[in-house]
């Protein structure tokens, strides 16, 4: 049965086992049709070839519905029920019943579409917690998938590569239409000089058991918040080379997703939960170019919808502009940045979390906490307090030291980087200056400080936080603490966390909020 004519039969509520509620709306891809009934939402697969992904015919369609059922009833039980035949019978189209096979569909509970985070997010509705909160998810997600020696050679730069490069090719006919030949070279040639010269990140993200059965395609439609969770759902089944990706791959999806739609405060808050959950700060190292392939497939997608005789004018128009605005985006990230190095000092209490959270979320930085760093290197999990072995001096110097070497790590890939920790001696100090110093770094140390009444107010009601650091701390760190010297005060603006901090922060930051 053409698809046209399916897709208008499975419009009658006849065809379903159950009460449906009418009219049964109908959502299209450009893979798949779902068709919304009520209690239920039923999948169907479109018979299409398009090299990556092949749907072409009866039994390649069950296969993959069955594969997508298996997939996602680990991440997202509440949703997925089962696979069923559509049946052909006296010209009427039903599901689940007896008769002559003419497709398959995948059954499914249905939840509000005001849940999903795409419409969440449209409805202003879609929070700062609710992306830390899925960075966390994300995060033990990765932790607990699966990887072998299978799994990892897709992590190897000839399959990456080949897939990017597909990309272009698929893409070739549409400059012109939906990109420039100018802005498709610029991009091209950015990935091709990416993995020639940085071929030592993939191979170090191999052996870092970083190549994992992912999600694939973790963008806002694809993570709904129901039945009080959120759920991650409709998992890549139908490609390898999509679903056994770098961790960073999926990272990519959910970052660009949110920086597409102009709000890189929720796509920084998600990025930095997620790295100071797993540690993985060295997967910025691959997350360029990850960024720019998920904008340039999600370009690609719209693109090839304008090939769809079944679309109408008007989304046809839509996805256009939307293929133009993620090409663009997809060159964007290709376009290299001068990353500046922020240090924040103080003791406990003063403040300095708190304005890291605030600069790295409107200057779009990476945070890097000393109290995630030192917990990650103890292997100890975030949440655990008390670890006394934590804070030897060896342990210290071995946080300072790391915490550094990411900070540069990261600055020299083009990020603005936040080092959030006391800093309160002038060798940890030092070393950051001669970083800076030799790779011509701009570097601000903001140096955060109140009366130790107030840091002892605060960090008596400290709740929720990594931090192991304790009121009875504060005489010790005072006499620990060294005086900012003559070099160092030339990098150095004072805050006062007792007052207005946020003015005094954007009259020091003002060139980049």
């Amino acid at each position: 049965m053409e698809l046209s004519k399916l897709i208008k039969k499975l419009q009658n509520p006849d065809s379903y086992p159950h009460t449906v509620q009418t009219p049964v709306k109908v959502i299209q891809t450009h893979i798949s049709v779902i068709f919304l009934t009520g209690n239920y939402a039923y999948k169907i697969k479109k018979p299409v070839d398009f090299g990556f992904l092949d749907y072409s015919t009866l039994e390649k369609r069950q296969h993959f519905l069955n594969q997508e059922l298996t997939m996602n009833q680990l991440i997202a039980p509440d949703i997925y029920v089962e696979v069923l035949p559509i049946t052909l019978e006296n010209n009427q189209v039903k599901i689940g019943i007896k008769g002559e096979i003419i497709d398959y569909t995948l059954k499914m509970n249905q939840f509000p579409q005001d849940c999903l985070f795409i419409n969440l997010f449209q409805a202003g509705k879609l929070e700062k917690h609710h992306l830390k909160k899925l960075g966390k998810i994300v995060a033990e997600f990765h932790k607990n998938t699966k990887t072998n020696e299978y799994i990892r050679s897709f992590g190897k730069i000839e399959v990456i590569k080949q897939s990017i490069d597909e990309n272009y090719e698929r893409t070739e006919k549409y400059i012109s239409i939906a990109q420039t030949q100018q802005q498709y070279q610029e991009t091209k040639d950015f990935t091709d000089h990416y993995f020639e010269q940085k071929q030592n990140y993939f191979i170090q993200r191999q052996q870092e058991d970083k190549i994992r059965e992912c999600h694939g395609d973790l963008h806002l439609k694809n993570i709904c918040l129901w039945n009080n969770k959120i759920q991650l759902f409709d998992r890549i089944e139908f490609n390898e080379e999509f679903r056994y990706v770098d961790v960073m791959f999926d990272v990519a999806f959910t970052v660009m997703d949110l920086d597409s739609r102009n709000r890189k405060d929720l796509s920084n808050v998600f990025l930095n939960t997620y790295l100071e959950n797993t540690g993985d700060w060295q997967g910025l190292q691959v997350l360029p170019v990850y960024l720019s392939r998920q904008a340039y497939v999600r370009a690609k997608v719209n693109s090839m919808i304008l090939d769809d005789p079944n679309i109408s004018e008007e989304n046809h128009q839509k996805a256009q502009q939307e293929a133009k605005n993620y090409y663009h985006l997809a060159w964007q990230y290709t376009q290299q940045h001068q990353g500046q190095i922020i240090m924040m000092s103080g003791l406990s209490g003063s403040g300095k979390t708190t304005i890291a959270n605030y600069l790295a979320q409107n200057i779009n930085a990476i945070l890097i906490r000393s109290d995630a760093v030192r917990k990650h290197l103890g292997n100890v999990s975030l949440d655990e307090t008390g670890n006394s072995g934590l804070y030897s001096e060896k342990m210290n110097q071995k946080t300072y030291e790391t915490l550094i070497k990411l900070g540069e790590i990261v600055t020299k890939q083009g990020f603005n980087v936040i080092l959030d920790a006391k800093f309160d001696r002038h060798q940890w100090r030092k070393l950051v200056i001669e970083i800076a110093k030799r790779y011509n770094i701009p570097l601000t140390i903001v140096s955060c400080y109140a009366p130790v009444e107030t840091l002892s107010d605060r960090l008596s009601k400290r709740k929720g936080d990594i931090s192991d650091a304790t009121s009875d701390l504060l005489q010790q760190q005072q006499n620990n603490a060294q005086d900012f010297n003559e070099e160092e005060m030339s990098y150095v603006k004072k805050i006062d966390t007792t007052s207005n901090w946020k003015t005094q922060i954007t009259a020091i930051f003002n060139r980049l909020l």
